[in-house]
């Protein structure tokens, strides 16, 4: 069964996120380390949360994978893909595992 990680940047008060990094240094540095395994990768900038609201979340990556082994392998070469978060941002990510039913 195909299973997805998604990774939530917070907005928070006076919390930083760098796009510009993200989007040139982070995510190839997440393809150079966890690319093999992964099948497809959407990313969303936050612009909002709804009508005339602010966005509670920076940036949202998923990430699809095959199956749970696959997950695994590519977490298990995460080291320098979450070395280097606090290069863009100082928000702490949230993490969401589950299981793709569409």
């Amino acid at each position: 069964m195909r299973v997805s990680l998604q990774v939530l940047y917070p907005v928070g008060d006076n919390t930083r996120f760098d796009h510009s990094y993200y989007r040139d240094t982070h995510l190839p540095l997440v393809g150079r380390h966890m690319g093999a395994h992964i099948e497809s990768t959407l990313v969303t900038k936050g612009i909002a949360g709804g009508p005339d609201t602010p966005p509670p979340f920076h940036a949202l990556a998923t990430m699809v994978f095959a199956d749970r082994a696959a997950l695994e392998a590519a977490l298990a070469n995460a080291g320098p893909v979450l070395a280097d978060i606090p290069n863009f941002t100082d928000s702490r990510p949230q993490m969401l595992i589950g299981e793709v039913v569409g």
